[in-house]
């Protein structure tokens, strides 16, 4: 991408510092500067992030072998039930828009800043105080929730445990992500650079786009959701509790109206980073530019329509299963465009095996294999005989943290020079690539066979036969753990005392690579005037015709 009047001048204090009156932590959890936003949510989502890691890596201790190993049923209910609510709600939703489309939605577009700074520190404050009342919750009288991250009645109607504060944090927590989705939402349409037309307009930028619509119109039905759980549980009003004339299958109808729309905001904006990834490291232009950024406002819209495959062994019509199971079946098309668009961008590429392209390859497969097992979930006959097994937790797990984490993953390894300035060690990054996509695959694989074989989900106890595959999986898990660590370690050494970051070290052509790093204060001394596409890499094409 080419640009006119970009000038940062060498002195340009960057976002370290506070042009304001206020000082140390002040300083930064009163900024409306939305690169310093993106950092506080970095830091708050690495901590829920690591301590959901931590609960996920004692329930895979516990499922080592039959009977009780290191935990009892209670606690093994309760962590799994925080582990759910921190990695979905306090992760992987917020995660890439909360943190990178914060950090570089408004540098990707030419902008000086989002739209609405004032309520985007807003966003990030109700994001803690919900992550923090989840916490809470586990320490208050009566223990933390143990419903699962799904708060199914009629079981969370009528527990003991504190399902309220947990029912009240998530709700936070929701009008977290409707003020992230509004601000980007205008600040795409209104903040553009100047010559910024939809279709200059960096990939990235349109799966954030795509991903602000669903949250702000599915988000508040969960939202209305919770509040009636809440108002079942004050007051015994009959909603969803049978035993009160309420009707669980509705709970059911409005969970997933909301929840399976959140899976494409957990995923759309992962797609969004390997379409912004791969021509940097494939030195070419995108393939399918247009189709790609059309697929994703496809997948948002169709992907509202499917809720009800979450649902099929709940007494539905079999109009209502047909009907389901094809949209199921229509909602891949325009991931298997992705896919196909991809795959065409590397054919014939220069390629540059680095770290974040690494990310990328084991998003592509891993994203591949859950869409596949998705397939597999959208067929009546196999859903039915596998529906609320291991093999849906396998699928689930595939899509969410191998696509949308390793998304995250190869996202940190792209922008952290531009983040911090500094560079990382490649070894380590290398080693810990190498470790979280072993320990995954690992981990879940087994899951598929665990599943089709009739392992329950949610299950604290299983039968002597299932245990080959848990021990592997439980392998697998201190393999991934041990990689994640690795990543961790080598980042945190990086931010202390790597080398410092050129302004563009991977040959990248979006506006994020004309300015310093990390960037100045206000992004761009003056505003860019954008005259070509954002994947503008016609001298490598050019090269490699010449000289295949």
């Amino acid at each position: 991408m080419t640009q006119e009047a970009v000038s940062v001048h060498a002195g340009t204090r960057g976002f370290y510092e506070d042009t304001g009156k206020r000082t140390g932590i002040r300083a930064w959890i009163f900024s409306t500067d939305h690169k310093r936003i993106g950092l506080l949510y970095l830091m708050t989502m690495g901590v829920f992030f690591l301590l959901a890691v931590a609960f996920g890596f004692v329930m895979r201790l516990e499922m080592l072998s039959p009977g009780k190993t290191v935990v009892e049923a209670q606690t093994y209910n309760t962590l799994f039930t925080l582990h759910g609510i921190m990695m979905i709600f306090l992760f992987i939703i917020p995660g890439l828009p909360a943190v990178f489309g914060n950090f570089f939605l408004p540098i990707l577009i030419g902008a000086k800043d989002v739209f609405f700074p004032r309520l985007n520190l807003l966003s990030w404050w109700l994001f803690l105080a919900g992550g923090l009342l989840a916490l809470v919750s586990v320490f208050l009288p009566g223990g933390a929730a143990d419903t699962g991250w799904t708060f199914y009645v009629p079981y969370s109607v009528r527990t003991s445990t504190n399902v309220l504060p947990a029912l009240i944090a998530a709700f936070i927590l929701g009008f977290s992500s409707i003020l992230t989705g509004l601000n980007f939402i205008t600040t795409i349409h209104r903040m553009r650079a100047p010559g910024m037309g939809w279709f200059r307009m960096p990939l990235f930028a349109w799966s954030l786009y795509a991903t602000a619509w669903v949250q702000v119109l599915a988000t508040p039905i969960i939202g209305i959701t919770l509040l009636l759980v809440m108002v079942e549980r004050w007051f015994g009003v009959g909603i969803f509790d049978p035993t009160l004339g309420g009707d669980p299958v509705l709970y059911q109808h409005l969970f997933w109206i909301y929840s399976h729309p959140a899976v494409y905001i957990m995923i759309l904006p992962g797609l969004g980073v390997v379409s912004e990834i791969l021509p940097v490291f494939a030195r070419r232009t995108i393939f399918g530019y247009k189709f790609i950024a059309f697929s994703s406002v496809a997948i948002a819209a169709v992907g509202s329509l499917v809720w009800a495959h979450h649902m099929f062994t709940v007494g539905m019509s079999n109009t209502g299963m047909f009907v389901f199971s094809l949209l199921t079946f229509l909602v891949s098309i325009p991931s298997a465009i992705k896919v196909f668009n991809w795959v065409a961008t590397l054919y014939k590429g220069s390629i540059v095996l680095e770290v974040p392209l690494l990310f990328i390859l084991s998003f592509i497969i891993q994203f591949s294999i859950g869409g596949f097992t998705g397939l597999m979930l959208g067929a009546l006959a196999v859903n039915i005989h596998v529906q609320d097994t291991y093999f849906v937790v396998g699928h689930f797990h595939y899509v969410m943290f191998g696509g949308t984490g390793f998304g995250l993953f190869a996202a940190m390894h792209y922008w952290f020079p531009k983040m911090f300035g500094r560079m990382y060690n490649k070894g380590p990054a290398l080693a810990s690539w190498f470790l979280t996509t072993v320990g995954f695959n690992m981990l879940y694989f087994p899951f598929f066979f665990l599943g089709y074989f009739g392992m329950p989900r949610r299950y604290y106890d299983y039968l002597p036969e299932f245990q080959t595959y848990h021990l592997i999986s439980t392998v697998g898990s201190w393999v991934l753990v041990l990689g994640i660590i690795v990543m961790v370690v080598n980042l945190l050494i990086a931010y202390k005392r790597g080398k410092t970051a050129p302004a563009n070290p991977w040959g990248g052509r979006t506006l994020e690579w004309t300015i310093s790093s990390p960037p100045p204060t206000e992004n761009f001394h003056d505003i860019p005037a954008v005259t070509t596409g954002p994947y503008d890499y016609s001298e490598y094409e050019q090269r490699q015709a010449e000289h295949p």
